[in-house]
């Protein structure tokens, strides 16, 4: 939490406390009426303070972002992605001594959780998602990549996945396709027919379609 963040929840600690100083002065306390209005006030306290300490952990995780982030588009302007942007940096990125460990679900990207938008209804890897915004969430591993949208949005990093692994909405399974040359940087492009995720020696795809369109090679069953 950054010191802004911190005076300003001190200030309000301070004129919280003179507020409630001003209703005990009041009348006695002994007072009904002064009693019922001490606990609707601070029950407010309550609520406010919970807002504000909500809006300084979002504050703080916007201020520990430690990658560029990228905003994509496909040419027809139906789907939109949201990422943080790593670089390989000389590092194995995927695999058992990677930064990506197989199996293990990953924010594809970096900082927040990558994000995905539809413009309308979509087949997504043959699966059926409605139009709306979804975290996106991917499991890399050697031979093929789990791909999931799941529909808690403001994720932070996917460390929470188990706890939110109710509100998956899809899950498909991806060949992954080897790149003779490393990619440096993680790029995810959006087309008008498919999603594609790609960084260092692996890339995937996702078969994107219309709703109502049949066809979605490559893609099955998911985890």
């Amino acid at each position: 939490m950054g010191r802004k963040t911190e005076k300003d929840i001190l200030t309000f600690s301070g004129w919280a406390a003179r507020c409630i100083g001003l209703i005990r002065q009041r009348q006695p306390d002994s007072n009904q009426k002064n009693r019922l209005l001490m606990k609707r006030f601070v029950a407010f306290l309550f609520v406010l303070s919970a807002l504000t300490m909500g809006y300084g952990t979002a504050s703080a995780q916007m201020n520990n972002r430690k990658s560029p982030h990228i905003t994509a588009e496909s040419p027809d302007k139906s789907i939109k992605v949201v990422y943080g942007q790593p670089a390989k940096k000389g590092r194995v990125v995927f695999g058992p001594d990677g930064l990506e460990k197989y199996g293990k679900p990953w924010r594809t990207g970096a900082d927040e959780a990558t994000e995905i938008t539809f413009k309308n209804d979509v087949m997504f890897g043959g699966k059926m998602v409605k139009a709306g915004t979804y975290t996106l969430v991917t499991f890399p591993d050697a031979k093929e990549w789990g791909v999931v949208l799941n529909s808690q949005l403001g994720q932070w990093g996917a460390y929470d996945y188990d706890k939110f692994k109710e509100k998956n909405v899809v899950e498909v399974k991806v060949p992954v396709s080897m790149n003779k040359t490393p990619i440096e940087k993680l790029t995810i492009t959006p087309s008008n027919k498919s999603l594609t995720i790609a960084w260092d020696n692996m890339t995937v795809s996702v078969p994107v379609m219309a709703h109502g369109m049949s066809g979605a090679p490559g893609a099955d069953k998911g985890k």
